[in-house]
């Protein structure tokens, strides 16, 4: 926050400890009720845990925008046999599993310390439920691995584009012809691997591509050259009458016969970095921070459409909301793509921790994703979730891969997030009867 968001050390000090704060309340509140059902009612631990630990997730990853980042279940992305299951359930079931699991461990561990348990029959259905779900879980995800996703015939080259500039120098006038120059020269080795599609990483053109300038008509020269269809990342305006300019984090598509194809402006922003929100309450913040952005959100889930298929793009942090990648997968898109600029996060776990998101993602909707980071990881998952081509961080690197349009729908591509509205009913459910009963012997002393 202090060396690429131009928040002062003071201030980012206290932006995280707030968000600490705020998310450890989600921990404190699961254990807090968590206690207070299995003290009220006979309902044992690997039932209720679980059940509570997805409700809350489920919140955390809605209420005020949302913030899903490093949830419970991300920490599987290389189980894949267990994860197979997203496609139902997205990865709450599995934090469900983890959580049941360890629910089910520890009634073991306390039968065996000699501890009574208070509810010994109910504890015993509810080890053998949580037990055949997991193995269930399993069964179902090596037969998803045997199955295959590929349309024969229907392959596609795509290359993804790693150009590693530094985030200082990212916005830098001075730095900006190198900038062009480094993304044309890996699009040059894509185009002689015979790519149909060249990926450049989220604003990756540091430049308004609208602008009718120079650039611009590189950008054109270079899709033309190469025989390529060509989707970059830049900032976008629009115009409304009097009011001030409305900007616009975007993507764009442009063909290999000069035509710009189409633009899709990013739905989710990231608050307090593309935006301010509660803006008219917090509007000191702005002032205090030079380097959060005054962005818009866009509103259509546009689909770019190529002669081998149609797909969507999702913008930096919108990858790890699922319905927002399914409602593209929804529309119909047929493979999926992911640009973004981890260079903010520098050499810490969070480009790894991003990365690790995207394997859900493609597992949840049954579809290739590509993705192109401007510092790594810039990479390909396949529909079962496993990654190919992965490059390292902070390198240049170009990867490029033949990947085949999905026309599959999933479950949880076509009813969304069914599993986690049944486990918010029955945390309703248990709490309702944990405070029923309490209040009930309350009266009655």
């Amino acid at each position: 926050m202090n060396s690429y968001g131009g928040i002062p050390l003071w201030l980012s000090f206290i932006i995280l400890l707030l968000l600490s704060l705020y998310l450890g309340l989600y921990f404190g509140l699961f254990g807090l009720l968590t206690r207070f059902v299995i003290t009220e009612t006979a309902i044992p631990l690997p039932m209720v845990a679980p059940l509570l630990w997805v409700s809350l997730e489920y919140l955390r990853a809605h209420l005020l925008t949302g913030f899903p980042w490093a949830s419970l279940g991300y920490s599987q992305y290389k189980f894949l046999t267990l994860i197979q299951i997203a496609d139902i359930t997205s990865y709450l079931g599995i934090s469900f599993l983890i959580v049941g699991i360890n629910a089910v461990l520890f009634e073991i561990f306390l039968h065996l310390k000699g501890r009574p348990i208070r509810s010994s029959i109910p504890s015993a259905v509810s080890i053998v439920v949580v037990a055949l779900m997991f193995s269930l879980s399993l069964i179902y995800g090596y037969d998803r691995l045997q199955t295959s996703y590929e349309q024969p015939g229907r392959g596609l080259n795509v290359a993804v584009l790693q150009g590693n500039i530094p985030q200082d120098l990212k916005w830098d006038r001075n730095f900006q012809r190198k900038t062009i120059d480094t993304y044309k020269r890996l699009t040059n080795e894509a185009g002689k691997n015979s790519a149909h599609l060249v990926i450049w990483p989220e604003t990756a053109a540091p430049f308004f591509f609208q602008d009718r300038s120079g650039y611009q008509q590189e950008l054109f020269d270079l899709a033309r050259r190469d025989n390529i269809y060509l989707l970059f990342g830049s900032p976008s305006y629009t115009f409304a009458g009097d009011a001030p300019v409305r900007l616009f984090n975007s993507a764009y598509l442009i063909s290999p016969y000069g035509e710009n194809l189409s633009r899709y402006d990013k739905i989710h922003l990231v608050p307090f970095g593309e935006y301010v929100p509660l803006s008219k309450i917090l509007f000191f913040i702005e002032k205090m921070v030079t380097g959060i952005g005054d962005f818009l959100p866009g509103n259509d889930y546009t689909l770019f459409q190529i002669p081998q298929g149609k797909f969507g793009v999702v913008i930096c942090f919108e990858v790890i909301f699922p319905d927002l990648v399914r409602k593209f997968v929804q529309n119909g898109a047929e493979f999926m793509t992911t640009i973004t600029n981890d260079a903010w996060f520098g050499r810490s776990a969070a480009p790894y921790q991003h990365f690790a998101m995207v394997v859900f993602r493609s597992i949840e909707n049954r579809v290739y994703f590509a993705r192109a980071a401007n510092t790594g990881i810039s990479g390909f998952i396949n529909p079962k979730g496993e990654i190919l081509g992965a490059g390292p961080i902070f390198e240049e690197v170009t990867v490029t891969l033949t990947i085949s349009p999905s026309a599959v729908k999933t479950f949880y591509t076509l009813y969304g997030d069914l599993f986690a509205y049944v486990c918010i009913t029955l945390t309703g459910l248990m709490l309702s009867i944990a405070l029923w009963r309490k209040l009930n012997i309350k009266n009655n002393f």
